[in-house]
């Protein structure tokens, strides 16, 4: 199935351009934003014909009202011809060291739940024991080194999409990948100026029966009104839903694009087959 990709990459980039595709992305009409970030709509409609230039100032203003991410905010005053004012940095920088703390406390504390810290790109950075156990449970560490480490990461989209990775062991494996790669798609959508959201997204697309999941509805009877995955090996079988959350007030885009991802056992037969992977 082939799937129209609403995007601005193929169109000249302007701070007009982007200013448009945000507002639109975000269902906002030029009034709506002009009543949001107390700016005129005349005003709104020249920035983004590009009859009128912003200040930084204006830029940072209708970026919170439209709550556009850092690194997007980064695109557009740079588009703008100003300076980036948002750091990319790593995990392991020095003045990160309170927030490892942090990550390492939500990992150790929680002893019998899976928990996974991704970035935005669906890259594994760190877990917490169970997790390493269900996923060693789940595939050969050897097939994992070999088919899924590439530049050092695993990446969790890659493996859940796969057909020698995960997809053998995911009873709901439809329902789980029409989800998984509709997400992909909406991250290509709003993230134009990056890449690797849309390699990810072209390489799944290869991938057997995932185009044809863009057909499959999402309104299935489930047992909770929140999609769960169902992994089944070796007689066993755990069925998780997930919260996921995020470091609140980042000023890092790093920071800001750290995922957290609990998963939580949907019936008492996960729980106690929890115990069993010890």
């Amino acid at each position: 199935m082939s799937v129209k990709m609403q995007s601005i990459s193929n169109q000249q980039t302007t701070f007009g351009n982007l200013l448009k595709h945000h507002r639109k992305l975000r269902k906002f009409s030029q009034l709506d934003l002009a009543l949001a970030s107390d700016v005129s709509q005349r005003h709104i409609s020249f920035l983004e014909s590009g009859r009128a230039n912003p200040s930084q100032e204006m830029i940072l203003q209708l970026a919170t009202v439209l709550d556009i991410p850092l690194r997007e905010q980064n695109v557009m005053l740079t588009t703008a011809g100003f300076a980036p004012i948002y750091s990319e940095s790593d995990l392991s920088s020095p003045e990160f060291e309170p927030i490892r703390k942090a990550l390492d406390f939500i990992l150790l504390s929680q002893t019998h739940l899976p928990i996974l810290i991704m970035d935005r790109y669906w890259n594994l950075i760190k877990t917490n024991p169970v997790s390493q156990r269900l996923i060693n449970w789940l595939i050969d560490s050897e097939d994992l080194q070999d088919n899924f480490y590439i530049d050092g990461k695993i990446n969790l989209m890659r493996l859940m999409l796969h057909p020698q990775g995960l997809k053998p062991f995911v009873a709901n494996w439809e329902e789980t990948a029409s989800h998984l790669i509709k997400r992909v798609y909406r991250e290509v959508i709003t993230n134009d100026k990056s890449q690797q959201p849309r390699q990810l997204y072209q390489e799944f697309m290869t991938y057997p029966d995932v185009p044809q999941l863009w057909k499959l509805s999402n309104s299935q009877s489930w047992q909770l009104p929140l999609l769960t995955v169902n992994f089944f090996k070796d007689g066993l079988n755990f069925n998780f839903f997930s919260a996921i959350a995020t470091l609140g007030t980042p000023q890092d885009i790093m920071l800001q694009e750290l995922r957290i991802e609990t998963l939580f056992p949907a019936d008492e037969i996960t729980q106690k087959n929890l115990t069993k992977l010890n």
